[in-house]
């Protein structure tokens, strides 16, 4: 056997290894994901079964039928996804706006406002959340989405993908508004058909952040909705409860199961987008 075959058959076997080991490193990520599509279709005393199968033995669809009939389940998963859209929608504007701002246009005391806003960071929302709620009920916004829509927005998610704007917008050459200065266009045009269109890849990153996080956001709900048909889907599912308190397991993994499809769907549309705006 030649070198050049020996060296082929020592590529393929190592590439077969690797595949081998990212293979047995995916169980441990995949089978939770399968454990709970699949004890979505159990009974209750089914799901503690140990060893856990890997297939139910009954199939019982009339989990997810359940879903539906036991509270207002469509209600609060459209109040999810409606939410969670206008928030992106809306910080994809206004920190794209502010990180512009802070990164290219020079006025007295941005250095001093930028550092005031970052350090609004050092704050976890678990302190921020009483004079938020005070503030809230003042307005008379209390069992309201509105607080859903705007403390994200003006609060510490959109401080931090301001940041991540402005410095996106620091590394821009400013040979490229020289240009568009020459070509007669102004700090607004500029902005629209210079900036943002390359800044692609950072809204990309701030579109999957506060998408996931809005999405994912359970302390707000809890704190400022009541009414179940204002919930959003993280506050819904802990509500699937019996009548003497007990979890509904087989039920609540069901509509968690269904919660989950939006973020793979967009996931699995998106997968190189995603891995590259993180990166």
């Amino acid at each position: 056997m030649s070198s050049n075959q020996l060296y082929a058959t020592g590529k393929l076997a190592g590439r077969a290894l690797n595949y081998v080991g990212l293979g047995l490193l995916a169980i441990f990520f995949v089978f939770p994901f399968w454990w709970m599509f699949t004890s979505a279709f159990k009974t209750p005393i089914d799901i503690f079964e140990f060893p856990p199968p890997l297939l139910p033995h009954t199939w019982n669809w009339s989990n997810f039928s359940t879903v539906f009939t036991f509270q207002p389940f469509a209600q609060q998963y459209f109040n999810s996804i409606y939410i969670a859209l206008i928030v992106t929608s809306l910080n994809l504007l206004i920190s794209s706006l502010a990180g512009y701002s802070f990164a290219r246009i020079k006025f007295a005391g941005s250095s001093v406002i930028f550092i005031v806003l970052l350090s609004a960071l050092m704050m976890p929302a678990e302190v921020t959340i009483v004079p938020n709620y005070i503030f809230m009920k003042t307005l008379g916004l209390s069992n309201s989405q509105l607080p859903l829509i705007l403390l994200p927005i003006f609060g510490g998610n959109g401080i931090v993908t301001t940041f991540m704007m402005r410095q996106f917008f620091l590394a821009l050459p400013n040979e490229l508004e020289d240009a568009a200065r020459m070509d007669g266009l102004g700090r607004w045009g500029i902005f629209w058909k210079i900036a943002m269109p390359i800044a692609r890849p950072a809204l990309a990153a701030v579109a999957i952040i506060t998408f996931l996080n809005v999405w994912n956001a359970f302390l707000e709900p809890f704190i400022f909705l009541s009414d179940p048909k204002l919930f959003t889907l993280p506050l819904a599912l802990t509500n699937f409860r019996d009548d003497y308190g007990t979890p509904m397991w087989n039920v609540q993994l069901a509509a968690t199961t269904l919660s989950i499809i939006p973020v793979l769907v967009f996931y699995i549309a998106a997968q190189r987008q995603v891995i590259e705006s993180f990166a």
